[in-house]
Formats: C-alpha cells, sequence, structure tokens
C-alpha cells in the first residue's frame, strides 16, 4: 500500500513540476486596470494578431511587466505606449498615427475597395456588350445534350 501512496505522490509531484508560474498582478488594481488599458492597444509581436493583453506568448509576457515597471516609476500611459513605439515602431499599435510612413495602412483599404470595384464594373460592362452566342457554353449543359441524345 505505501509503494501507491508513493506512486501517487510522484505522479502528483510530476504534474505539478510543469505548472507556469501565474503572472504577477499588480497590488494596485488601479495600476493593473491601466497596464490592461495600456497592453490592449498594443500589437503582440510574435503574433500579430493580437493584443499583447490576450497573448500568451512569452514576449507578450515581458511586454505587460515592462509596462507595469513603467507606470510603477510614474510614467504616464502616453509615455509607455511612446517608450513602446521608439522601441518596435509603429507597427506594435493597433491604431498607427496617421502620418507619411503609415499612411499606406489607412488609404490601403480603400484604394483596393474602389478599385476592385472599378474591375468590376469593367468587366460587367463588357460582358453586357457580348452577344448570347459568344459566350462558352457550361460543360453541365453539353453533358445534359449528350445525355439526352443518347436515350
Amino acid at each position: 500500500m505505501a509503494k501507491w501512496w508513493a506512486l501517487l505522490l510522484l505522479c502528483a509531484l510530476w504534474v505539478t513540476a510543469g505548472a507556469k508560474e501565474a503572472a504577477p498582478a499588480a497590488d494596485d488594481p488601479v495600476l493593473e486596470a491601466r497596464m490592461n488599458r495600456i497592453a490592449v492597444e498594443l500589437r503582440c509581436l510574435v503574433c500579430q494578431n493580437q493584443t499583447i493583453a490576450d497573448s500568451h506568448a512569452g514576449l507578450a509576457d515581458d511586454l505587460r511587466r515592462e509596462i507595469r515597471e513603467q507606470l510603477v516609476r510614474g510614467a504616464s500611459d502616453e509615455q509607455v505606449v511612446q517608450y513602446m513605439t521608439d522601441r518596435y515602431g509603429d507597427f506594435i499599435r493597433y491604431r498607427p498615427p496617421m502620418k507619411a510612413s503609415t499612411a499606406v495602412l489607412w488609404a490601403g483599404p480603400i484604394v483596393l475597395l474602389i478599385g476592385g470595384l472599378a474591375v468590376l464594373a469593367l468587366v460587367l460592362r463588357r460582358r453586357s456588350r457580348l452577344a448570347p452566342e459568344q459566350f462558352e457554353p457550361d460543360a453541365l449543359d453539353d453533358e445534359a445534350e449528350a445525355a439526352g441524345e443518347a436515350h
């Protein structure tokens, strides 16, 4: 019986050995709320489609810790975001500022949408000018005719 208890204890120790330490929470809930508010505005550089508040990557843990440390030292929210931007570039921000280097990020989707609509309009306009006999018959129509002739 003692062997079973020893084995059970060994298994329990083995399972808990791989457990990860919980992320440290600030003693001050106001400070933690500020850290989360900033972390939601910053992109995880590893995941790239998540904020550092949502990411479980090691770098995101480090960035959250860095934000906490700066806030404890008395930095304002804007100073923390500026520090991260200076260090990692505008890419770290989910809403990059409007300036010449980020104009493509802001205007690109609109330009692509307008271009796509223009191409669609051009194709539909050309197709409307074609006579019906200029269109190639569908492969299903050919198979249906062949099946009808076989009967």
